[in-house]
């Protein structure tokens, strides 16, 4: 079996207490058929901090970008962007996107910021990694005036309702589902995620953060990727190595690389 996780934040693990280094965590998830990773940048300094490190891993892949939520750690910079996304290792433009919940106050500047990503992206010809939270039309705006049916483009950590789903599967765009799939209270994303077509869903741990049932409250980790895959071919009427091999080509199709 081949189970991909396609959006984890290596750099911001714990290795002092949990892993003790990146090769480790590459092996517990190896050991639970979570064979290849994406490590996801949300700063263009931690990605360069990070970047001598993740780029010893043949079965680690990068993406480079900067997040709503990290916009006032650094100028945005689009030549530097675009720079280090040019490198072989980066297939994808992120994690970019909107954040009204935690970020109201700064909205223009969000957009422009992701606006630019999503043109970047085009020039390059490497799908977006999209985040967003409580800013449901403005983020399917952006990206259909921005054209990321060009390029491509993964709804990350999906949890909004049908309607956008719908939205972002007519751009063209992917679902990635993490561990809140299992929670208690996530009947309607399940409810979603029953109608989004097998050719569209990735799945994804987005750790340090949250771990699924029965990690619930720990750390999160790439293995535990494994929980969400076994839980979504579930909901869809698959085995776990049914499902996994879609994914995993899903995740081949939109990032144009072979993993297997």
């Amino acid at each position: 079996m081949f189970i991909v996780d396609s959006h984890c934040h290596l750099d911001a693990l714990d290795y002092e207490n949990l892993h003790q280094n990146i090769a480790d965590v590459v092996e517990k998830a190896k050991a639970r058929e979570v064979k290849h990773l994406l490590a996801i940048g949300v700063t263009l300094k931690r990605f360069e901090e990070a970047y001598p490190q993740l780029c010893q891993f043949d079965n680690l892949s990068l993406a480079c970008g900067v997040h709503p939520l990290d916009l006032e750690d650094e100028p945005f910079d689009p030549a530097r962007l675009r720079r280090l996304a040019e490198n072989p290792k980066v297939i994808a433009i992120g994690e970019t996107g909107l954040d009204y919940y935690y970020s109201a106050d700064n909205k223009a500047e969000q957009q422009a910021v992701f606006a630019e990503q999503i043109q970047i992206a085009n020039e390059l010809h490497k799908p977006v990694i999209v985040h967003t939270r409580a800013a449901r039309e403005d983020t399917m705006t952006l990206l259909r005036e921005n054209h990321a049916d060009k390029c491509g483009a993964v709804l990350h950590c999906f949890t909004e309702n049908w309607e956008m789903a719908k939205q972002g599967l007519d751009l063209g765009l992917y679902i990635s589902i993490s561990g809140i799939i299992t929670f208690k209270n996530a009947e309607d994303l399940r409810d979603v995620v029953r109608k989004v077509p097998l050719d569209r869903l990735l799945v994804e741990t987005d750790s340090p953060y949250l771990a699924p049932v029965p990690y619930r409250g720990k750390q999160n980790q790439p293995a535990y990727v494994r929980e969400v895959c076994e839980y979504v071919a579930s909901l869809k009427g698959l085995s776990v190595e049914e499902f996994a091999q879609i994914t995993t080509q899903n995740f081949e199709r939109l990032f144009r690389i072979n993993v297997q």
